[in-house]
């Protein structure tokens, strides 16, 4: 079978997902990744899929510099658990460098929504330097914006993350706000 915008993909039946082969993905310096696709085949509207997986391909590295600031406030607030006197204690010196501490996944999901406006999203998880346990979730709207910062939840936006409408556009909610 194969996916617009993909090529030939693997089934997966047990996960009810297809995977792409090997693909560089600009928007994260040309990584190679393998593209995950759930709940593809019974998909009343694919070319909605189709539209994200293109925007996610066509994408630069700059949608990732205009989440800087929301990532970097993430690390604040996971750095502000521990003093400068603790091994887990880690300084970054601005959103810019937050990228030297960020190990990107290789395994994107395309996937729908099943809340709210049930569009399709493409959900990266990376590993950070400063949440070894929840890493960083990074979330693409329509595969061309980042929509949702924070640690990996599976959830594609904060609204679905916290139940809460006036969540619906926060790329990222500080523990602290909530």
């Amino acid at each position: 079978m194969e996916i617009p915008g993909l090529g030939p993909v693997t089934k997966d039946d047990q996960f009810d997902s297809h995977c792409s082969e090997p693909l560089p993905v600009a928007a994260l310096g040309g990584k190679i990744c393998r593209i995950i696709v759930e709940d593809y085949d019974n998909d009343h509207a694919r070319e909605d899929f189709h539209v994200a997986v293109k925007n996610f391909l066509s994408i630069d590295q700059f949608v990732l510099q205009a989440a800087e600031p929301y990532i970097f406030q993430y690390y604040l607030d996971c750095n502000s658990d521990f003093s400068p006197e603790d091994e887990d204690y880690l300084i970054i010196g601005s959103p810019r460098d937050v990228w030297k501490h960020v190990k990107f996944g290789d395994e994107p999901i395309v996937t729908r929504r099943a809340y709210g406006d049930h569009g399709v999203y493409v959900s990266l998880e990376c590993k950070c330097d400063w949440e070894i346990e929840h890493g960083l979730q990074i979330v693409f709207k329509n595969g061309l914006k980042v929509n949702k910062i924070g640690p990996y939840d599976g959830h594609l936006t904060n609204s679905d993350a916290y139940a809460r409408n006036d969540l619906e556009d926060a790329i990222y909610v500080p523990v602290s706000n909530l």
